[in-house]
């Protein structure tokens, strides 16, 4: 097909009709072929998020017909992030994608002077890295496991779960806003150079710390479940923390497990998961939550933070390219 035949441009009004086409198929394509936890916003939903300026969306047009897309967010503070990118029926999606990353990176070149780009390559999005790199974009393999509620041997591996004797100045308890402030300290010790800063540098600052733990904690990502989230204390002051949230009524996500650096290596993690796994139990068989799963993800080469999880009944479900590109100065 000759160039002139192509063209990458804006979402525009007067496009909506033709566009549905390519994004219902992505949409049928989400949960089965790109591993979304949900499935994505209906058409109707998506163009009112497009409208408020919530996302942002670039088209392929091949002949004036829709046949490929990217969708793409300023929502994290100091990154810009590649959401997806689509190609219809899948077909051809490796030269598409090279269209719509070209003109993504053109039309965010500002951007990039101070916000790094993250794109998280699930599902068959893996299949485009090679041309990813071309562009400079770098990669951190990322595992998801997940615990199931039924169907699985998760909960008894859960119960028969043995772990390490705790020493007598800790405790476990449950989340407070009062504890707020150490999270941000803690968190920002425990990730400022970890492979999350890579691709979130907010976990690099106190400042950017405290945006992502007030995200979570005012449920501006998912449903904070505070009386899942355990809080390690030591003498009574906080050194731990195991965040849990809540996706859709019935997905849970462990967002981030963190530990003060000098009580590290005792296995004092492993008790803290442990508490708030079975805070999500409770939830599910006394009170009737609509639970299914408990998920979180990790580095493919954190060998420490994968024995935890399966050592409680995470099972690996697959593993993803992270890829990000740094700023541009």
């Amino acid at each position: 097909m000759a160039e002139n035949d192509i063209v990458v441009k804006k979402l525009e009004p007067k496009d909506y009709v033709s566009f549905e086409t390519v994004y219902d198929d992505f949409v049928n394509r989400a949960v089965p072929e790109y591993k979304f936890e949900l499935a994505p916003l209906e058409f109707n939903d998506f163009i009112e998020s497009y409208e408020k300026g919530l996302i942002n969306c670039l088209v392929m047009y091949e002949n004036s017909i829709a046949v490929a897309f990217c969708v793409y967010t300023t929502a994290i503070s100091e990154a810009l992030e590649l959401n997806i990118i689509h190609s219809l029926n899948m077909e051809n999606l490796l030269e598409r994608s090279r269209y719509l990353v070209q003109e993504f990176l053109e039309q965010t070149k500002q951007e990039r002077e101070s916000k790094i780009v993250c794109y998280p390559m699930l599902g068959a999005q893996k299949s485009i890295i090679g041309e990813l790199a071309r562009y400079g974009f770098r990669f951190v393999g990322i595992a998801v496991l997940r615990f199931f509620m039924h169907g699985t041997n998760s909960r008894d591996i859960l119960s028969l779960s043995r772990l390490s004797e705790m020493n007598s100045c800790y405790k476990i308890v449950e989340w407070s806003d009062e504890y707020f402030e150490e999270a941000v300290q803690i968190v920002e010790e425990a990730f400022e150079d970890s492979a999350d800063a890579l691709f979130d540098p907010r976990f690099k600052s106190l400042e950017g710390t405290h945006d992502i733990l007030t995200k979570i904690v005012r449920n501006i990502y998912a449903e904070f479940l505070p009386e899942a989230t355990s809080v390690l204390l030591c003498n009574n002051i906080p050194v731990g923390f195991c965040f849990m949230n809540l996706t859709g009524g019935k997905i849970v996500n462990i967002p981030i497990v963190a530990i003060k650096k000098d009580h590290q290596g005792r296995g004092l993690s492993k008790h803290m998961l442990k508490n708030s796994m079975q805070k999500i139990l409770q939830l599910v068989d006394f009170e009737n939550r609509p639970i299914t799963e408990v998920n979180t993800c990790t580095e493919t080469n954190n060998f420490q933070a994968l024995k935890m999880y399966r050592h409680l009944g995470f099972k690996e479900d697959y593993n993803y390219p992270q890829s990000y590109l740094p700023t541009r100065n």
